[in-house]
């Protein structure tokens, strides 16, 4: 039986003539870091201190002794999971290998041999700026040179990440000693028709004895099946009869199956292949109808409105993030009613751990392969590279039921359109070869169960704008950039695969990340992590649309910005959700960031949710109510019809109900009922405003924005109660907020933003607080104030 030797210890990392410990899996930074050599890259300004450790090479270095060397086994190969990026491998001197790729594994046979083994990274940017001199210049969104190798984009820093271009053994590296042979690829096609599950794994070997017979044998689900190996592949099939289907998560259960396959030589077992599937039906409906070109996911034949997020990396060193902070950050994603996780293209393939958890957790993947934002050259040595890792990623990710769809790239074809691109590059290739060409070739031949889209935004074709609305996926970024979120309902796109507003980390977070500093909007360290173009100027602008700006006043400043992010966010999903069918999903860019900034994230850099957060758990709920002008939408996605009366409540800021009505409503299952508001009920002037309740959901419309509202001066008891704080309101409370990291740093609520009425009473689940204090806990709420 193959036997696997992790290679975990004994590694150093060199430079020039300085060696230290290092961690692998692990990357330069995390060793020079652990070392005291560089400072904390995510506190203050520390992330320009060592701008120098990406333009270094960097050497890691551990003995394989002799007992490793000579074994029993006929071979012994050297597998690396992951390398970061640029590498040359060799073993006593003896050179084993170059490799120019982050997102492939490596194998090298070291059979008989020992000795000191060397991985030789050189800097990203030397290779990327040599194969930009041999290639030619391409068009990007930022100036640092990405797309010339394959590597995580945003390691060269993005509009809410930092500038640390890593390298090391990033991911798991092992020596596997095997005899006869042993299993190379295992392709498992998973489908499903009447109740029949049917699997057929697909398998290549390779061999040290080519005469040897070989059969391999697989279980699922107490089917077994065999079958012969005739050369070095071979497949076996199995149907298991009344499978359990695999839903998303409030559509279903998400039952998973084991699959066992071994390799046979007579009766001994020489290697075993083990992953969890499960059985369901994934399919794209891109049909043409009245309203242009649908992009609507159906799992099971159930046709869903997503409710997304895009991923970005957890950590811009990857390395760190563990099994359990993925279950954590998904977990969080889950309670907040999302069903998808679009992984973004300046990202990476994630590892086995993100998708066993979405797996688990009913949570639909998006998978973009790693294209983002620039135009990518075709030639080699680039065109190898990325059909390599693309064949061997679709084939690692497909015992996923989780994973829905491949999408090629993210904004590339919107860019060459309207970027700017087209006569920059006057006929050079720029990567449509790869998303119209390459890969949908690539996941036809491997991974036929599931559906591919060659970019977002896309609108299916040339014949039409890339991010037109009507046609595909959209990315609706005109707001934040240069409009209002009121603008969001100017139109109903078919699917928005990216939108969102920024905001502030939490308080807890800006204080880890910038000690000492008098915080203020523009701050040095609040402009150090600030990372988008004009980004304080959009939040500023975006402010003074709707309130008058707090000058000179942070903590403010904070919860308004904070606030805004989640209104700009409700404006977009209440709407788009309200015209389900015509538009079948929205993915909130974004759901976590990689270090702590100022960015559109719902989770910060340090794992804390910001109120858009606890929004996107009222906005993401099977039920919602929603006042759009003088309809109030009656969102229903629940697998059972909802029907009943709404109260409709046009009151005064002093808290008198002007007009009061109960409206019938009936929405069926997955189904949207659109009811009039009577004209007698509608808020006329700043001083009045509309409330719907319906089954303990609200939805309220303020008509004028707040800086007009002449709110009452704020009035609310707070008093302690076991787990948390009641809250009684006197007048009108409106977006209540606990900050509870100012309480204590671990401390954490279980709800954001809430409006109160005069006499309403709300309680606050309070978690991590060490100390429960009620005058404390008055100190970190805050709420809309009377204009100053």
């Amino acid at each position: 039986m193959l036997q696997a030797t992790p290679l975990t210890d004994g590694w150093i990392l060199r430079h020039e003539s300085a060696a230290l410990p290092a961690a692998v899996p692990g990357c330069v930074h995390t060793d020079l870091l652990a070392a005291g050599v560089i400072p904390d890259p995510f506190v203050g300004l520390g992330e320009t201190e060592v701008a120098w450790v990406g333009r270094r090479d960097w050497t890691y270095e551990t003995d394989l002794d002799a007992a490793s060397a000579h074994t029993a086994y006929e071979q012994t190969d050297l597998v690396f999971d992951g390398l970061d990026t640029v590498a040359e491998i060799s073993l006593d001197g003896r050179p084993l290998g170059r490799v120019r790729n982050m997102h492939r594994s490596y194998r090298f046979d070291v059979t008989g041999l020992s000795g000191r083994l060397s991985v030789r990274f050189a800097s990203a940017y030397a290779e990327a700026e040599a194969v930009r001199g041999r290639l030619g210049e391409r068009p990007a969104a930022y100036a640092e040179p990405y797309q010339y190798l394959r590597k995580m984009a945003c390691s060269f820093g993005w509009d809410w990440g930092p500038t640390l271009v890593t390298a090391g053994i990033w991911r798991p590296v092992r020596l596997e000693h095997w005899s006869t042979a042993r299993i190379a690829r295992v392709r498992p096609l998973v489908t499903v028709e009447q109740g029949t599950g049917r699997v057929e794994l697909a398998i290549d070997v390779e061999r040290t004895r080519v005469e040897a017979p070989l059969t391999v044998e697989a279980t699922v689900d107490g089917v077994r099946a065999r079958a012969e190996i005739d050369g070095t592949s071979g497949a076996v099939r199995l149907e298991v009869p009344d499978v359990r289907l695999w839903w998303p998560r409030g559509y279903g259960e998400q039952p998973l199956y084991d699959v066992e396959l071994t390799l046979l030589h007579g009766e001994d077992a020489l290697d075993v292949w083990r992953r969890r599937i499960g059985f369901r039906t994934v399919a794209l409906d891109r049909r043409a109808d009245a309203d242009g070109t649908g992009f609507t996911l159906v799992v099971n034949g159930e046709r869903l409105f997503a409710r997304g997020v895009n991923w970005i990396p957890d950590d811009v060193f990857p390395s760190r993030v563990t099994r359990e902070r993925y279950r954590t950050r998904l977990r969080q994603a889950a309670a907040a009613g999302v069903d998808l996780v679009r992984i973004w293209g300046g990202g990476i393939y994630e590892s086995e751990d993100f998708y066993d958890a979405c797996d688990e957790l009913g949570l639909l993947v998006w998978q973009d392969f790693p294209f983002a934002c620039a135009a990518y050259p075709e030639e080699q040595p680039l065109r190898g590279e990325v059909e390599a890792e693309a064949r061997e990623n679709v084939v690692r990710l497909m015992p996923h039921p989780s994973l829905v769809l491949w999408n090629g790239n993210n904004e590339n074809l919107w860019g060459f359109r309207d970027w700017g691109w087209e006569p920059r590059l006057a006929g050079d290739s720029w990567g449509e070869g790869y998303y119209l060409g390459v890969l949908p070739r690539v996941v036809a031949e491997l991974d036929p169960t599931r559906p591919y889209t060659a970019g977002s935004p896309w609108s299916g074709s040339w014949d039409r704008h890339p991010n037109d609305p009507a046609h595909g996926t959209h990315h609706s970024w005109e707001v934040w950039n240069r409009e209002d979120y009121a603008e969001y309902r100017a139109d109903v796109p078919r699917f928005v695969a990216e939108f969102g507003w920024q905001a502030p980390p939490a308080y807890a977070t800006l204080r880890r990340a910038l000690p000492g500093e008098e915080l203020a909007a523009d701050s040095p360290g609040m402009l150090h992590h600030q990372k988008a173009e004009d980004g304080n100027g959009k939040l500023r602008r975006g402010l003074e649309r709707h309130f008058a700006f707090p000058e000179g006043d942070f903590d403010r400043w904070h919860y308004l910005t904070q606030v805004n992010q989640a209104r700009a966010v409700a404006a977009g999903i209440e709407h788009w959700r309200s015209h389900w069918p015509v538009c079948a999903g929205t993915v909130v860019w974004q759901l976590n960031d990689c270090w702590p900034v100022t960015s559109w994230a719902a989770i910060d850099g340090d794992g804390r949710e910001k109120p858009l957060y606890h929004e996107l758990r009222r906005l993401y709920a099977d039920r919602l109510l929603t006042l759009q002008g003088r309809e109030l939408a009656v969102v229903n996605q629940a697998a059972e019809a909802w029907a009943g009366a709404v109260r409709l409540r046009r009151m005064s800021v002093e808290g008198a109900v002007v007009e009061e009505a109960s409206v019938d409503f009936a929405a069926g299952r997955r189904a949207v009922d659109r009811v009039a508001v009577p004209k007698e009920l509608e808020p006329v002037g700043p001083k009045e405003f509309l409330v719907a309740d319906a089954d303990g959901l609200r939805a309220v419309h303020f008509p004028a924005p707040d800086r007009e509202v002449p709110y009452p001066r704020p009035e609310f008891e707070v008093v302690l109660v076991p787990g948390g704080i009641s809250v009684t309101a006197r007048t009108l409370v409106r977006d209540l907020l606990l900050q509870a990291d100012r309480l204590h740093p671990d401390a954490r609520a279980d709800r954001g933003l809430v409006t109160l009425l005069p006499g309403e009473e709300v309680t606050i689940g309070v978690s991590g607080w060490e100390t429960p204090d009620a005058a404390a806990a008055r100190s970190a709420l805050y709420c809309m104030e009377p204009a100053r």
